[in-house]
């Protein structure tokens, strides 16, 4: 694939995982203090709100694939409360989307987790649905269509103070349960605690989701998680790394790292930067996916360190912390990679599934066959939806471990 079309598929959903090189960023958020001009407090004002789900404030929104693009839906913006990779309470924001389609009782509830959009706040899902920007929007009209309402995070730091933890697995799969949650208590969307969950994702998205796979039963077992559909997983996150180093996909490294010292400052990043490293860390802070990725590309870890972190102890015990594959999920799984994925390794993910099986998951794996990282998710989500009305309609899973 030419590297300028390239560049703008990565737009689309890039690699979540292509973790942590050389870096430097600032400290996780702190909590927003004020709810925006014509938002509404639900569930408690902000240092009123205390469990994980509740939601902070809310305000209405628009649901857009396109500009100006009709889809009969009603979306709110909403911030909720959240965890940190840590284990400390923070606040995420995200977008909460239901069909208009005169449907009774309650209907299924799909948390979607979008692949990399960048770390800049301008580049979060919910500043762009209004604006018809966002852009895996036209897989979630393909949700909405179905007569399920979505919820989609930010995930966190992306459309709050501080930097966002991009790759940061156990925050990411909080911030993905703790969406559905806060849309189950959202009053309007008309959901109840006996709504059918399904969760999906892609690339980043796959990292987040799957995630959220593993963690439901500790972390948010109330949810009536049917099922998780996820592909592009980068569970390995040095193994993606080391794959993209000095390639095109390497700004996304260089993103990664700014999310890792982002949950984790006390890695000190900032000392492993030279001057081109700090230069390249300021300007990506304020980009999205597309300009990021030129920024980086084609740049190697040692063009913008004076010393490699992958190589450092406390560097690798964090990755290590976001491995994909150390526990089952307690739900079915449909799990896909494209065999020609330019980003994530198709071994990275052929592994997630081995050590699921190993653990008695129950996987249904796919290989795509042609295609390539970003085609990936294009080709697979009509099949993944399907994979999931499945699970919604009670039909039984079919595992191929």
């Amino acid at each position: 694939m030419h590297v300028r079309t390239s560049f703008r598929w990565l737009a689309v959903t890039a690699a979540a995982g292509l973790a942590a090189a050389t870096l430097a960023s600032a400290p996780a958020h702190a909590d927003d203090a004020k709810a925006p001009d014509g938002a509404t407090a639900s569930d408690g004002a902000p240092g009123t709100a205390s469990a994980p789900g509740d939601l902070v404030k809310t305000e209405p929104s628009a649901f857009h694939p396109l500009p100006g693009q009709p889809t009969h839906t009603k979306a709110w913006k909403i911030h909720y409360r959240s965890t940190t990779a840590k284990g400390a309470p923070n606040t995420v924001s995200g977008t909460v989307i239901v069909p208009q389609d005169g449907r009774k009782g309650p209907r299924p509830l799909i948390t979607y987790a979008v692949g990399t959009v960048g770390v800049g706040d301008q580049c979060a899902p919910s500043a762009g649905f209004p604006r018809g920007t966002t852009l895996e929007a036209n897989l979630i009209q393909q949700l909405t269509l179905r007569g399920w309402a979505v919820a989609v995070t930010d995930y966190e730091g992306l459309g709050t103070p501080g930097d966002h933890t991009y790759t940061v697995g156990r925050a990411a799969g909080h911030a993905v349960l703790d969406a559905a949650r806060a849309a189950i208590r959202l009053p309007e969307a008309g959901l109840s605690a006996d709504s059918p969950v399904g969760i999906m994702g892609y690339s980043q998205g796959g990292q987040a989701t799957s995630w959220a796979a593993e963690l439901h039963g500790s972390y948010a077992p109330e949810l009536k998680v049917k099922g998780t559909a996820t592909g592009g997983v980068p569970g390995d996150l040095p193994k993606v790394a080391a794959f993209n180093d000095g390639s095109y996909g390497a700004g996304l490294i260089f993103m990664a790292a700014i999310g890792q010292n982002a949950a984790f400052p006390e890695l000190d990043l900032e000392s492993y930067l030279n001057p081109a490293g700090r230069s390249l860390i300021g300007a990506l802070r304020g980009s999205c996916v597309a300009d990021g990725s030129v920024l980086g590309a084609f740049k190697k870890i040692s063009d913008v360190t004076t010393k490699n972190p992958l190589e450092q102890p406390d560097w690798r015990q964090r990755l290590r912390e976001s491995q994909v594959g150390t526990r089952a999920p307690d739900a079915p799984v449909y799990l896909y990679h494209a065999l020609a994925d330019e980003l994530i390794p198709y071994g990275v993910g052929k592994q997630v599934r081995e050590d699921w099986c190993a653990k008695g998951a129950q996987v249904e794996w796919h290989t795509i066959a042609l295609g390539e990282h970003v085609s990936g998710v294009i080709t697979q989500s009509p099949l993944a939806a399907q994979w999931l009305a499945d699970r919604f309609a009670g039909r039984p899973a079919r595992g191929n471990c």
